[in-house]
């Protein structure tokens, strides 16, 4: 359900870029562009990116985007991100789809570990990753420029054993 009205709507609200480095798409044509490459990540024979719309599964409307982009095949890792509407938040969609993409990741994919990242600012997202089992291992400083100065990010990751053992 990749509807590029409904992707431009979703990537050009500030509430939702407030944590992103990407920033607002300045039209619905910059927003293909900039999707096109995941949608075309995603039909590889062995996709590195793998990018899914979020559906409320009561009603079938777009709530958010998420994705696992793999890392180097060697380390058996990846690293996963999300965004939702703001009408969305706190209704416990992220966290249904965090888990869903540890899932895959560790028994479809047989990845070893996942990596998130947030800004320190991004409460929510950080109440999520917890939430999913994931670690708070660091906290880079200054390094995302945001749209109100630079901000520190944290560092979260999870193995695969702790997800399966959460899991059971």
């Amino acid at each position: 359900m990749m509807d590029l009205d409904w992707l431009y709507q979703l990537l050009s609200l500030p509430e939702v870029d407030q944590y992103n480095t990407l920033g607002i798409p300045e039209n619905r044509e910059v927003t293909r562009k900039m999707i096109a490459q995941h949608v075309l990540d995603n039909c590889e024979p062995s996709p590195q990116r793998y990018t899914f719309s979020v559906l409320d599964k009561s009603n079938g409307i777009g709530v958010g985007l998420c994705a696992l982009n793999l890392g180097r095949a060697k380390y058996q890792s990846a690293e996963i991100w999300y965004k939702y509407f703001p009408q969305y938040w706190g209704k416990g969609f992220a966290s249904e789809t965090v888990k869903a993409l540890l899932d895959f990741g560790f028994q479809d994919l047989q990845l070893q570990r996942i990596e998130a990242g947030c800004a320190v600012g991004n409460i929510g997202s950080v109440k999520v990753l917890e939430k999913s089992g994931f670690t708070k291992e660091g906290r880079q400083r200054k390094t995302l420029h945001l749209e109100d100065g630079w901000s520190d990010h944290f560092d979260f990751g999870i193995l695969r054993s702790e997800h399966l053992k959460s899991s059971s």
